[in-house]
């Protein structure tokens, strides 16, 4: 497995939240809604997820080993903290 593509984008209000996140695996498959999150350790990749009816969230796609998880948030926060060096594009691309 390849991620052939990351795109980021920036959320431009306050909080945990710091970006959101599409990936295209071997220029076949996309994943859109990853989220970049400031955690209590630092920044993690959440998968995308929804909200189940007991208030748990559970992940809608996810890795299922441990090894392809870190691949995956290792690459997308090298692109985020990348972006970060550059300077974060004006209004143009970022999440409300």
């Amino acid at each position: 497995m390849k991620i052939t593509e990351v795109r980021v984008r920036p959320v431009r209000r306050e909080g945990k939240l710091k970006a959101v996140v599409s990936i295209t695996i071997d220029d076949v498959f996309v994943i859109h809604n990853l989220k970049i999150i400031d955690g209590k350790k630092g920044l993690f990749l959440a998968m995308p997820s929804r909200k189940m009816s007991n208030g748990k969230f559970q992940d809608m796609a996810h890795p299922i080993f441990t090894e392809t998880r870190e691949e995956i948030q290792a690459t997308v926060l090298e692109k985020y903290n990348r972006m970060l060096e550059e300077g974060l594009p004006d209004d143009d691309g970022l999440e409300e």
